[in-house]
């Protein structure tokens, strides 16, 4: 029942900045798709989300699909946390298909994915992203360590 409510509370969010973003114009913009586009994907994504938790059947088991808030689930978002700002961190430096494919990585070994499916899934993630933000919708993202490379 909480994921339900959850759910409700979280279209509605999604909605509500869906209008505020979209009614959003900058003075200046140097990207083709404006500064909007990627708060918009976002929030698609988010509500898409959302909808799922509203839609699916509940389960059968009358446990709480939710885990205990323990040690391990404290140092798995404490860890997330570090990660992220590691990520922030290494952004600019680096840029961004190395410091993706390092969260990515990161993230998915933080999950219990094995090295061979991390290393995977943190590929697909920074080329994937990295595509579609620079190439299709161009939006600048910086090359950092790989800027000799001219992708």
């Amino acid at each position: 029942m909480s994921q339900r409510i959850f759910g409700v509370v979280l279209l509605l969010a999604c909605a509500g900045l869906g209008i505020v973003a979209w009614g959003y114009h900058a003075p200046f913009s140097y990207e083709p798709v404006g500064p909007r586009a990627y708060p918009l994907l976002l929030l698609t994504l988010m509500g898409l989300g959302a909808i799922y938790l509203l839609v699916k059947p509940s389960s059968s088991v009358s446990q709480d699909d939710e885990p205990p808030l323990d040690r391990h689930v404290v140092r798995k978002v404490a860890s997330c946390v570090v990660i992220f700002a590691v990520y922030a961190a290494l952004f600019e430096p680096l840029g961004f298909i190395p410091a993706s494919l390092i969260f990515g990585i990161a993230m998915a070994r933080l999950y219990e994915g094995t090295w061979k499916t991390s290393v995977i899934s943190g590929v697909v993630l920074a080329v994937g992203l990295f595509v579609l933000f620079d190439k299709i919708l161009d939006v600048p993202l910086p090359l950092g360590i790989l800027s000799s490379l001219e992708i």
